[in-house]
């Protein structure tokens, strides 16, 4: 019995030690951890269970049946956040670089299927060379059968991409159709075309850096969620948004503890609007002010920051952010800003997270490239996801919300359940200077006689009583009770049920 046991012993060591001390010391000298020592730092201590610890690959091609390792590049299993069940999967770049082969795949395939069986999000740290080539198409064999499961788990369970080294070619699809991706500055790059083929397809000279960094990703191509300095810092966050999160999409996201009075007056927020109707003010403070006790996690920072998203906490409670952001092109909404956002509010219905707007957008930018790179589609991908949305909507205006803009941003015609204004806030078809422009065409040339159409316009429109008298705004607060009416319309909202008609699923305007 003891020899069986010194034997179990043995081949967990070997398990454990990757791929050798030589290669381990190569990751550390990048400044990269190991896919063990990230799993670690990831779950609460002492709660991961692994899986397959000794499956190996079973080539025999290319003298492979000559380097077998148990784990085959990739540590797979389940432990827990903060006491919460996650499944995760990390690759081992010290064996075989990582690369993927039909069991490595297996070994992920396992881990997903569980999770969707279970209900618990799936977190998948990406460190890979790719495809094994010597398994040829097998390899590629099980990034398809991982790709499947993606889509299977996708509004089923959350999905957590951390790229922690290289993912390219072919691998860069799984982490895509994932509902968040990490990356850590420096150290990790994703593309589907290596910066060696696009010299020689393209004739363009870019470093790896360039053609698929963090920097690229969270600022250019929107890939990328967020990005972090180093390892450590990229886990620390993640198990901060995990703790936002559903662990699937039949439960409510945790309840944590707070310390903050729902009922809290911000005096400051009476004069966070400018008194000039052009001065720009930060958006973000009154997120802030708002959110369980300043705290907000936002997502996509580094894109497309004319809107913000995120999660904060109310009452303890989960609600996601979309906020239009007045310091960057007044808070216009265009392509990139419709994308972003229409993403994080589908994420945020898919599992049953409220959803707070913040409003102040003049409208749509205007452009030949806007138009020309289809703002009509993507503005409708905003629309479409607010209007096909269930949750509880809750909706503030702070200042102007002008034209389509005002109904693509959660308006009660898109069913808002609660349609909010400051004092502050105008509901028009466009600015006063605009709609005299055109009402009064004929009388241009007198200045002193359209300034004085301005001045009317203004005082008939430039406020939100029009629309409060109609019934489209359900009241104008005072902004310093915005915390204490936000939080008892989420209050109010708990037992909302609403459904969609039946459908295989819609055709959302890709």
């Amino acid at each position: 019995m003891k020899d069986i046991l010194q034997e179990l012993e043995e081949r967990r060591a070997v398990a454990r030690a990757g791929g050798g001390a030589a290669r381990v010391a190569a990751q550390h000298a990048k400044g990269k951890l190991t896919a063990r020592e990230r799993i670690e730092l990831l779950l609460d201590e002492g709660s991961f269970e692994e899986f397959d610890m000794f499956v190996q690959h079973r080539c025999t091609d290319f003298g492979m049946e000559a380097t077998r390792t148990p784990g085959d590049g990739v540590v797979t299993g389940w432990g827990t956040v903060n006491g919460r069940m996650v499944y995760v999967f990390a690759q081992d770049f010290t064996v075989l670089g990582g690369s993927v082969s039909e069991t490595h795949g297996a070994k992920i395939c396992k881990i997903m299927d569980m999770a969707i069986q279970n209900g618990a999000p799936v977190i998948g740290i990406n460190d890979s060379g790719g495809a094994r080539i010597q398994e040829g198409v097998s390899s590629l064999a099980a990034y398809g059968e991982v790709f499947q499961r993606n889509v299977l788990a996708s509004g089923v369970v959350p999905q957590i991409s951390l790229i922690m080294g290289p993912c390219a070619g072919g691998a860069v699809y799984s982490p895509a159709m994932t509902d968040f991706i990490f990356m850590v500055k420096d150290s990790s790059y994703m593309f589907v075309t290596g910066p060696d083929v696009v010299k020689t397809v393209t004739n363009e000279q870019v470093t790896a850096e360039e053609l698929g960094g963090a920097s690229t990703h969270t600022k250019k191509s929107s890939v990328a969620d967020g990005a972090f300095e180093n390892d450590v810092e990229a886990i620390a966050e993640i198990r901060r948004l995990i703790d936002f999160l559903p662990l699937n999409n039949r439960e409510k996201a945790p309840v944590r503890p707070f310390f903050d009075d729902p009922a809290r007056v911000e005096a400051s927020l009476d004069t966070l609007v400018p008194d000039n109707p052009n001065q720009p003010y930060d958006m973000k403070e009154l997120i802030l002010k708002v959110a369980d006790e300043g705290d907000f996690f936002e997502i996509q920072k580094d894109y497309a920051a004319n809107i913000i998203t995120g999660f904060i906490r109310l009452e303890g409670q989960t609600v996601g952010v979309v906020a239009n952001q007045p310091m960057v092109l007044a808070g216009c909404l265009d392509i990139d800003s419709s994308r972003k956002a229409a993403r994080f509010v589908r994420f945020c219905d898919a599992f049953e997270i409220p959803i707070l707007t913040l409003v102040d957008v003049p409208g749509f930018l205007p452009g030949v490239s806007q138009e020309y790179g289809g703002v009509i589609k993507h503005g409708a991908k905003l629309l479409f996801a607010y209007a096909e949305a269930t949750v509880p909507k809750v909706t503030v205006l702070t200042r102007k919300t002008y034209g389509g803009a005002y109904v693509v941003m959660s308006s009660k015609h898109l069913r808002g359940d609660f349609n909010y204004a400051w004092p502050t806030a105008e509901v028009a078809v466009m600015g006063a200077k605009g709609a005299v422009e055109i009402l009064y065409r004929s009388e241009l040339g007198d200045k002193d006689k359209i300034a004085a159409r301005v001045k009317d316009y203004e005082d008939r429109f430039a406020n939100p009583f029009v629309a409060a008298e109609k019934g489209f705004i359900d009241e104008v607060i005072m902004p310093h009770s915005t915390r204490r009416r936000v939080a008892r319309a989420f209050a109010s909202l708990r037992t909302k049920k609403q459904a969609n008609p039946w459908k295989k699923h819609d055709n959302i305007p890709l």
